[in-house]
């Protein structure tokens, strides 16, 4: 739990560009799936973020608040080839596809950005990112 509390205070004390990222990064991950319940991909979606913070979570506790929490997005690696996998057979014309075809996107840009992140952690950038947790 206390690792869970520290990711979250993390959160909030990253810088506004940051936050307005995870902003959007929330909402196509959190907020929208909610709206597409009744659809399985949306279903995996919230089950692949929620698995996130709970690696997440799990990571803060171990190493703090570091470059290592892009791991937390592991996740996302199955689902997006899942998604992938299914997107001929969803429609990009609709509201659905599109939103589907956003999260692969962002999704996808964020992956790359914990690749960075993760390999700045492994050569020795373990600095908390933020301090005062």
């Amino acid at each position: 739990m206390q690792g869970f509390v520290r990711f979250h205070k993390g959160l909030w004390r990253l810088s506004w560009p940051l936050k307005l990222w995870l902003l959007g990064l929330f909402s196509a991950n959190a907020v929208v799936p909610v709206i597409f319940l009744n659809h399985v991909e949306a279903q995996f979606v919230l089950g692949a973020l929620l698995a996130g913070v709970c690696l997440m979570s799990l990571l803060t506790s171990h190493f703090g608040f570091t470059r290592i929490l892009g791991l937390g997005h592991l996740p996302w690696l199955p689902l997006l080839a899942w998604l992938v996998f299914r997107l001929e057979s969803i429609p990009a014309e609709d509201v659905f596809g599109l939103w589907i075809r956003g999260v692969l996107l962002i999704n996808s840009v964020s992956l790359l950005l914990d690749v960075a992140d993760v390999v700045r952690y492994a050569i020795g950038d373990r600095k908390e990112l933020v301090h005062g947790l």
